[in-house]
Order: C-alpha cells, then structure tokens, then sequence
C-alpha cells in the first residue's frame, strides 16, 4: 500500500506497550504515573465529596481529598525503540468495571500495594491472575517506610514465586522507574519462554 512503508532513512517508530497501574483506593497510582511520566499526565481527579461517604472507605487514608474517577495516563520512554504508555485505574469498588476496558491490549501491570491496608490490593491481583496478564508488585512506602520485608509481603499476599515484589515510593521518579523496568524484564522472560 503506497505511504504505508516509512520513507528510505527515516528512523522507525518505537514499539508502545501498553501498561496498566492498578491498585486500590489510594494506593498512589495517580502519584506514580505523575512521577514517572515524561509529559503531563491526563488526570480525571475529582474532590470527594459527601455523597462517597459510607460508599469510599477512607480508613487509614483520612486525608485524601480527591480521587480517580476514570483513568490516569503517562508516558515514558525507555529507549528508542520503546515507549510506555501508563493507564492508572481508578480504585473504588463503584469504578472497577472500567477495569476491563482499559485492559485490553495491555501487556502487564503493575499493582500497588498499601502496606497499611493491604486487603485492598487482592482484588487487583485476583484482577490480572484471572485474565492471565503478567505484573509485578510495587509495595508503596507512605513517609518513606517499608515496615515489611518484600517476602513477609509476598506471603501475606499469597503470590506465586514467580511476582517479583518490589519495595517502591510513588513519589520518586526514579523508584518508578525501577518497578517499570522490573515489569518489562517479566514480560521479556514470558515471551522468550513461550
């Protein structure tokens, strides 16, 4: 097909994989993607208001004042030849039937756990084990601490050998950096195997 073909010279477009950043509600999944992201993230951030009250459950995170309502997006260039695109899933209960949609196409995940609530990431991990789609999990030190062992975590959570279980802070460029990489050397060791 004519224009199809890039012109003789021209470099070629990268490859874009398609991650997903999943997690709980108020796990740091907008602050994540905010970190690492080379452009200005999409947000669809709106103020909680009254009428989440006994629909939102904010214990342990009393101090949040808004919340995801659709989706978060970044990007990130690894190298030259690929590009990340990060879609941050809302995390109430009311909002996870947007979960499907935003996961196809995507290659991996990456699951924030709370350590100070943890019981809120089991449904993003059932999430991606039932669907087959490979994640890591990045355990998000609030104030900077990791009162856990990534093995006490891993135990705790039930997973597999296999999920590599990274100690992380969303707000750190760098550190979210590492748990993308950790994820991308996943997904290269699964398609070599299979």
């Amino acid at each position: 097909m004519a224009g199809s073909e890039p012109a003789a010279g021209a470099p070629a477009a990268p490859d874009t994989v398609k991650i997903l950043i999943a997690g709980g509600f108020g796990v740091g999944k907008t602050t994540m993607v905010a970190s690492v992201s080379e452009i200005v993230p999409l947000r669809t951030e709106e103020p909680l208001t009254m009428a989440s009250l006994g629909v939102d459950d904010l214990e342990g995170i009393e101090q949040k004042r808004a919340t995801t309502v659709a989706l978060d997006f970044g990007r990130i260039t690894i190298s030259d030849d690929l590009v990340l695109y990060l879609f941050g899933t809302p995390g109430q209960q009311r909002f996870w039937f947007m979960w499907n949609d935003l996961a196809v196409g995507a290659l991996g995940a990456v699951v924030l756990v709370d350590v100070r609530r943890p019981d809120s990431s089991f449904a993003a991990i059932d999430f991606f084990e039932r669907r087959g789609i490979p994640f890591v999990v990045g355990v998000n030190g609030f104030y900077g601490e990791h009162p856990y062992p990534p093995d006490d975590i891993r135990e705790a959570l039930a997973l597999p050998e296999g999920v590599p279980v990274l100690l992380c802070d969303a707000r750190e460029r760098q550190s979210c950096r590492d748990v993308l990489i950790a994820l991308i050397d996943r997904l290269i060791a699964s398609a070599v195997t299979s």
